[in-house]
This record gives C-alpha cells, sequence and structure tokens, in this order.
C-alpha cells in the first residue's frame, strides 16, 4: 500500500463511519476503484484506523461518556448481540468482505429503505429514556451490519427510531454503541495479525490513517447530527441508490466485457 492510498482509505473511513452509507462497503469500493491489491495488511487496515474515528466520537462526546455507569450498562446490552454472534460468523463474514457484488446490492436496497425511514417514523415516543429492552432491540438490529454495504450507523440508527427515540437520539445512540462495537472488532482484529503491523512502513501508515480518520470523522459527526434533526434521511438514500446501482453496472459491464 501506497501511502497515497493509505491517505485516501483514511479519508473515506472518517467520512462515512457514522453515516448511513456503509463505511465498509465504501472502503472496499475504493479499494477496487483504486486497485489496491487485497492482502492481509489490507484487510487489517480497514479495521485498525476506525479506532481513530471512535475517538472522534469520545472527544465530541466526552461529557455523556462521564455522566453515570447506567449509560455503560446499556451500551453493554446493545453491544453483545452483535460480539457474541459476530465471534461465531467471523469467518462468513470475511467472505462477505470481499464482494463488491454485495456491497453494490446492499447499498442499493439500503437506500430504498433510508427513504422511507422519515415518513415510517414520524412520531417518536415521549419517552425518550433508554431501558434494557430497548438497548438490546437496537444491538439485534446492529446484526444487520455484518453484511457489507448495510452500514452499521443505518442499522443502528433504525434500531434506535424502531424503539421510539427521535432522530437525534438515535443518531446519537449510534455514535455511542460505535465505541464499543468498533473498539472490540478493531483489537481482536489487530490481534489475530499484529506481526502483519510490523512490516516494513505498515506501522507508520496505521499511525497516520487513523489520525486523518479522527479528524474527518470528527467533522463528519457535526454535519450529519445537524443535518439529519433539520432534513432526515433521504438524501443519503438517494445517494445510496446511486453509489450502489452505479457500482452493480460496472461490476456487470466488467464481467461482460471481460
Amino acid at each position: 500500500m501506497t501511502w497515497l492510498e493509505a491517505i485516501i482509505l483514511s479519508i473515506v473511513e472518517g467520512l462515512t463511519e457514522f453515516l448511513p452509507i456503509s463505511s465498509t462497503g465504501h472502503l472496499i469500493i475504493t479499494t477496487y476503484l483504486l486497485g489496491i491489491t487485497k492482502t492481509e495488511f489490507i484487510n487489517v487496515f480497514i479495521i485498525a484506523i476506525q479506532f481513530g474515528a471512535i475517538l472522534s466520537v469520545l472527544l465530541l462526546y466526552f461529557k455523556k461518556f462521564t455522566e453515570s455507569w447506567r449509560f455503560y450498562y446499556y451500551l453493554l446490552i446493545a453491544f453483545l448481540p452483535a460480539a457474541v454472534v459476530g465471534f461465531f460468523v467471523e469467518s462468513y463474514i470475511d467472505k462477505l468482505l470481499g464482494s463488491e457484488w454485495v456491497v453494490g446490492i446492499a447499498l442499493f436496497l439500503g437506500g430504498i429503505a433510508l427513504m422511507y425511514f422519515d415518513k415510517w417514523f414520524q412520531n417518536p415516543s415521549p419517552d425518550q429514556q433508554l431501558t434494557e429492552k430497548k438497548a438490546f432491540k437496537i444491538g439485534l438490529l446492529q446484526m444487520l451490519a455484518f453484511i457489507p454495504g448495510v452500514s452499521r450507523s443505518a442499522a443502528t440508527i433504525f434500531g434506535g427510531l424502531v424503539v421510539g427515540l427521535d432522530r437525534k437520539n438515535a443518531t446519537e445512540f449510534s455514535f455511542f454503541l460505535a465505541v464499543p462495537t468498533i473498539l472490540g472488532a478493531a483489537v481482536y482484529k489487530v490481534y489475530k495479525h499484529y506481526d502483519v503491523l510490523f512490516q516494513a512502513n505498515n506501522a507508520s501508515l496505521l499511525i497516520v490513517g487513523n489520525i486523518i480518520a479522527f479528524i474527518t470523522a470528527a467533522i463528519a459527526i457535526r454535519f450529519f447530527i445537524n443535518y439529519i434533526v433539520k432534513y432526515g434521511f433521504k438524501a443519503f438514500g438517494i445517494y445510496r441508490i446511486i453509489v450502489g446501482g452505479l457500482l452493480m453496472i460496472l461490476l456487470a459491464c466488467n464481467q461482460f466485457f471481460v
């Protein structure tokens, strides 16, 4: 991997991690368009640069993370379903990560769903407090993000809306839940492949990648929370449909003309 490729991937990660458009899907598309060879380090890099992204959440919402232990209890409940199930289906998920077609289809179908979020959830519950039951339901729906292109953010925001949270609270809880979910996945992936990080300049690429992801993610979070409160999710649905559709057309053309 070159420095330019690492910088581009890190910018894509930071900008897309907390938007409902699938950071993993966009990283797979980016590696495909740039012609980056899928090596063991590339797979580790894509996961590990998420460290920088989640640090932006801890910085921007530092006060929330110091309020009470109850907050962490709800995060744990929401985190457990994906953590437990993900451990057993890791090899299957890794296979899906290599499929651009899966990403294209998931982006397209998820985009159609996002188009209707504002219509489906017009009347949030007057009670915006989290409960064990609500947190667990959000955690169950987070597992939809095992499919590349679905988007962890979209899945958890959908979960928040399903249990009655308004757009702002559903989106912010999605940010918070990203911390244990992404941290757990990143630590596990780095632990399994730590030897790869010490080859050539891989460690330097990873450090710079996390710094870039941190900065761009902080910008994206500020933009997203203000935008969805005012305008909702429709624009992100349209974007996903366009990107997913174009990707499928490109893949079909490549298969047809090769």
